[in-house]
């Protein structure tokens, strides 16, 4: 998943062959100077299988073609590694940083503590909520708009780890000494614009005062502003960063009322956060809200449309389930009566229900499990929703992935390198090179197949979304090799992975996943669902494939083979070719 960044590199010159020049000792992860919050970390490199390598003068282990990962522990500051074999020598330097806010000495508070650390806008009667950190035993307080605060030290409270975790299965949450972290909340009932709260800290009979970094204004309910999305796609989230989660994409046009701000974040009134370069805002436009009557609907060759007539463009979610999408419009109320939707390749029923005040949900019971991919878009004041249809699939034992559209998308490219293997091998080169194999096979099943890339180019996320939305094919599958973070287990995690975000990717993921272990006899590393770019698209069934761990040295071994790259290609391209006669 991590780009392994920087060679270092000793006797020769490293290029993206497997094949080393003449033997050298070679560590490719980490570079010196590396930083890292992890406690430990792996060491990816080779050199020739004969003799030992030495990491600060202990062997190490290592694969019969001399390939190794083996973690150390770090201590907070610098840590100074001596990698040795025979009379060739490599010093790196790892830097462990602390995360954690740090007590201050004497009076005054920690450095970058004061929170809000951004300017904020809240409701009148809501609660605004200030902390800081500062020394044991203090006397720590907020002034705002002519109000003292009292800011009181906390309990202890469980540190959740990030993210990537869950891929070394350490995601467990662990205490976090919290001495000397202090909170309070407090509420203002009309708008104002406060400007920064001033914080105070008395200690030993010394007292500080120091202004907060982000200014506080109340909104005035009777003129809150009226954002309205300006890209195509707006990204909503459950808070104000991009370490939220996503909810459904906001669709261009799409208006809502700004409760709440935080930095250059806004505050929907549906709930959602969205980013402020997302938006404008629209001057003198009171709060949107529609009726619904009748919703229309037409079928196309490929998809059928329904077509939601609205005052305004609202807010809307999608919700996938088992045989059934639900879209739920909010600042809306039902006037319905009527419904027109005949004999639907696709839909069996449309429900709906008023499910709260403003807020209609949409239920289209579907006539199969598998659903095939949707599109969402607002034509002028009316939502479309475009729903495809299940594609032809072929039947011919000769060809029976004819009619078929499949986009091939090889990881990374360019400046994009991607992992390294052990020798420096990079991950992009080895998954357009898996790729090309696979598109090949898939092509005599009778496929048609789009690239994202078939050189050594570099193309973007966004870009490579784009081509999925644009070609709408039947599925989408996304080439990678796999690394770990930097407290992974590199010498013992190897392994088969399937990532899906969207429910219509599942079944594809599970059945790829369990298809390629069983023929290939692969340990499965598992089947993920993540917040991937190239997972995320909601136009076809999209899957990205980590076909193994370049920071395995055994696996690595197997990645780089001919053999088994081929082995790997036939085993995808007919688990695809199943997978699509277990749905037809």
């Amino acid at each position: 998943m991590k780009n392994l960044l920087g060679l270092v590199i000793l006797g020769c010159i490293l290029t993206s062959s497997v094949a080393l020049a003449e033997p050298s000792l070679i560590v490719v992860f980490p570079e010196t100077n590396y930083q890292t919050s992890s406690q430990k970390i792996f060491f990816l490199g080779t050199a020739p299988p004969d003799g030992e390598v030495l990491i600060n003068s202990k062997p190490i282990n290592r694969s019969k073609a001399g390939h190794f990962s083996p973690s150390f522990p770090l201590q907070l500051g610098e840590n100074l590694f001596t990698v040795r074999r025979q009379n060739q020598e490599l010093k790196i330097k790892v830097i462990r940083v602390n995360t954690s806010p740090e007590l201050p000495q004497g009076v005054a508070f920690a450095k970058d503590s004061l929170t809000p650390a951004a300017d904020i806008a809240r409701l009148p009667g809501e609660l605004i909520c200030f902390s800081a950190i500062a020394p044991p035993n203090a006397n720590v307080s907020v002034t705002l708009a002519n109000q003292t605060i009292a800011l009181s030290p906390q309990p202890q409270q469980a540190q959740l780890p990030n993210n990537l975790a869950a891929l070394t299965g350490q995601n467990q949450p662990h205490a976090q000494f919290s001495v000397g972290n202090y909170k309070g909340c407090t509420t203002v009932a009309t708008a104002a614009d406060l400007g920064k709260p001033q914080f105070q800290l008395t200690l030993n009979g010394k007292t500080i005062t120091q202004p907060g970094a982000g200014k506080i204004q109340i909104l005035s309910r009777a003129e809150l502003p009226v954002s309205e999305v300006t890209v195509e796609s707006g990204v909503a989230r459950t808070g104000p960063s991009t370490d939220y989660s996503r909810l459904t994409p906001l669709p261009k046009g799409t208006r809502a009322t700004v409760t709440g701000k935080e930095g250059e974040w806004l505050r929907l009134d549906y709930g959602a956060w969205i980013n402020s370069q997302e938006t404008r805002i629209l001057p003198g436009a009171i709060p949107p809200q529609t009726i619904i009557r009748s919703v229309g609907y037409r079928q196309l060759p490929g998809a059928t449309e329904i077509f939601f007539p609205l005052q305004v463009p609202v807010p809307v979610s999608v919700q996938q389930s088992e045989k059934a999408l639900a879209l739920t419009l909010y600042n809306t109320t039902a006037q319905t009566d009527i419904i027109r939707l005949d004999d639907d390749p696709l839909i069996s029923r449309l429900d709906w229900q008023q499910e709260a005040p403003e807020q209609v949900k949409y239920t289209f019971n579907l006539k199969k499990a598998q659903q095939w991919g949707y599109k969402l878009r607002y034509d002028g004041t009316t939502l479309v929703l475009a729903l495809r249809h299940p594609p032809n699939i072929g039947n011919t034992r000769r060809k029976p992935l004819a009619n078929l559209k499949i986009v091939l998308d090889p990881g990374h490219g360019g400046k994009e390198t991607g992992a390294s293997g052990p020798t420096g091998y990079l991950k992009k080169d080895v998954n357009l090179l898996v790729s090309k194999l696979l598109r090949d096979d898939l092509v005599k099943r009778g496929a048609t197949v789009v690239m994202t890339r078939e050189d050594d180019k570099e193309v973007s996320l966004a870009e490579r979304q784009a081509i999925i939305s644009k070609e709408e094919p039947a599925i989408a599958i996304s080439i990678h090799h796999n690394s770990l973070p930097d407290d992974g287990d590199a010498e013992k995690t190897k392994g088969f992975a399937a990532f899906w975000y969207q429910p219509q990717a599942h079944s594809l993921a599970i059945f790829l996943q369990t298809y390629v272990v069983k023929k290939l006899g692969k340990p499965s590393y598992g089947v993920f669902w993540d917040n991937l770019a190239l997972t995320r698209p909601a136009a076809a069934p999209s899957v990205l494939l980590e076909l193994g761990f370049m920071s395995n040295p055994d696996e690595f071994e197997q990645v780089v083979n001919p053999k088994e790259q081929k082995k790997m290609a036939d085993a995808i391209a007919q688990g695809i070719t199943e997978w699509f006669k277990s749905v037809r």
